[in-house]
């Protein structure tokens, strides 16, 4: 049996549409897709991750900051223009242990999501 990552669901605070896709799409770029009818009273917003993977962003009230490691990881092309574009827009970017042939970096959302950033380097 082949599996493979459909969709990752994130929570973010109640009346936080603009600040999700002041994030998600303008600073990180990802491509808004529409939410099946049946759940759009809900206040999710969807965006494409790949060809067959998206980031689902549920309402959900704070439950208090999240200091785990717990996080997903988006590759992009080039993580050092990325990664000045969003310290530009005053995001905070933290570095970790490096691992060869993957530079990356951790940034939180406005919600306080833990996003491991990197570029794969053949």
């Amino acid at each position: 049996m082949a599996v493979r990552l459909q969709h990752i669901a994130i929570p973010r605070p109640p009346d936080t549409d603009a600040a999700a896709r002041a994030f998600y799409g303008d600073l990180l770029g990802l491509q808004e897709i529409a939410a099946p009818t049946t759940l759009q009273s809900l206040g999710v917003i969807w965006y494409r991750l790949g060809a067959e993977c998206e980031l689902h962003l549920f309402v959900e009230e704070p439950m208090g900051q999240d200091h785990s490691g717990r996080h997903f990881c988006l590759a992009v092309d080039d993580v050092e223009a990325l990664r000045l574009h969003l310290i530009e827009a005053g995001v905070t970017v933290a570095s970790d242990v490096p691992i060869p042939a993957r530079p990356r970096y951790f940034v939180r959302d406005p919600f306080g999501n833990l996003i491991e950033l990197t570029t794969i380097e053949h």
